[in-house]
């Protein structure tokens, strides 16, 4: 099979499941056409794995891509290679980034946010049971996503009044189908919104991430601290990656179980714990499948005898390494929380890896123990056929999760 014939990947993501196959018939490396921009996808865990590694590849678009800025004017994933934080540094400027930063999501600061994500969880449960007997309920929209941008709020020290114009832009900045003209109207109003939250914090400061980075902005005048870009975008991606892993990682793992009652089952026996079934929805559904962009800085020849030339990009494929069969066998694609090896690449690897992975795996452990206990014949509305994904390769999730809190009761 020619792989320099890019498979051109839906925006929509209407076919997941068979855009993944398709991926990893074509090899472990093959090209890809993302939005018009011809880069490399990468399929196989165990080079998916080295490449993430390799101190050749970056992520800095300014300094590795030649092709950025002049010719991507237009692209919708623009914000993606364009922010200035952690997420796009190479090098000394990613460790200075990731030094400010690690420390807000350091192990104990996380398990000390326990009891406010219950509490958090407990007020919108309340509100589902305040609902009429019967009544159809959108899990998604009721609960997987107002739980995280709440709780990213509260780490902000964000209002939960404003909690929902956050929300709206970060649909944005994951959203495939806008134009580029679309993408980077959204941008500029996510930048305007995080830049009134400094002002607000710098007149007001309290304690919470935004004050503690502004600290980091206006104290260390040694170099070693954030630039005012720096200090936006690295909101944009803390507010980013806070609430869109999460809401997906919740929505997958209640449709799972409540479309795998033996699983479902063994979980309420005791068997797997919800934190394996936590594990195993984020490898068997990565929430972000797609990871914009890696560039090599030099040309890397693979053992296949295929070679990535210095400047060009590399897509980081989670979904269709997460449930590759030379990995995890022929059972890849089944969800199942005792499985052995539930391993995965969801949340990067290397350097990269993601600081809010215990913070999203806490609250995703959270929201289905408090959910399943206040409503244990929890049940979906519609067959699980009628679901339909989010439009958007780069987040994984469906537009809406009906379901009956107690099937069965008067309507």
């Amino acid at each position: 099979m020619d792989r320099q014939r890019p498979l051109v990947l839906d925006p929509t993501a209407a076919d997941r499941r068979g855009e993944d196959a398709a991926l990893r018939e074509r090899g472990p490396l093959t090209r890809v056409d993302v939005l018009g921009e011809k880069v490399w996808a990468v399929s196989d865990r165990t080079l998916l794995k080295q490449l993430l590694m390799d101190g050749r590849i970056s992520k800095d678009a300014v300094q590795h891509w030649p092709r950025y800025p002049d010719e991507t004017r237009d692209w919708p994933l623009n914000l993606w290679v364009g922010v200035r934080n952690m997420f796009t540094a190479y090098g000394a400027d990613h460790r200075r980034l990731r030094r400010l930063i690690s420390p807000a999501f350091a192990g104990r600061r996380i398990a000390a946010l326990a009891p406010r994500i219950e509490a958090i969880a407990g007020d919108l449960l309340d509100e589902l049971a305040a609902e009429p007997p019967g009544t159809v309920v959108d899990l998604r929209e009721r609960f997987a996503a107002p739980l995280p941008i709440r709780v990213i709020s509260h780490l902000l020290g964000l209002p939960d009044e404003r909690a929902n114009g956050f929300r709206s832009m970060v649909d944005g900045v994951f959203d495939s189908t806008l134009t580029g003209a679309e993408a980077e109207a959204n941008t500029l109003a996510f930048r305007k919104t995080l830049t009134e939250l400094i002002d607000e914090k710098r007149s007001s400061p309290g304690d919470d991430l935004t004050t503690r980075l502004i600290d980091a902005r206006d104290t260390e005048g040694d170099g070693t601290g954030l630039s005012d870009g720096e200090l936006v975008d690295s909101l944009m991606l803390m507010v980013s990656a806070g609430y869109e892993t999460t809401i997906n990682l919740i929505d997958h793992a209640f449709v799972a179980l409540l479309t795998h009652p033996e699983q479902r089952s063994a979980l309420l026996a005791g068997a797997v714990s919800y934190e394996d079934v936590v594990e195993e929805t984020l490898r068997w559904q990565a929430p972000v499948p797609f990871l914009p962009m890696r560039f090599a800085t030099v040309d890397i020849d693979l053992p296949d005898g295929v070679t990535i030339r210095t400047g060009e990009a590399i897509l980081a494929a989670y979904s269709a390494a997460n449930t590759h069969p030379d990995a995890y066998g022929p059972d890849a694609d089944r969800f199942d929380p005792a499985r052995v090896d539930r391993s995965h690449l969801t949340f990067g690897h290397g350097v990269h890896v993601c600081l809010g992975a215990a913070l999203a795996r806490l609250e995703g452990a959270i929201a289905l123990r408090t959910a399943l206990d206040r409503f244990p014949r929890l049940a979906l509305a519609v067959p699980a056929a009628e679901l339909r994904p989010v439009p958007s390769f780069l987040s994984n999730g469906h537009r809406s999760v009906p379901a009956v809190l107690a099937p069965g009761a008067p309507a």
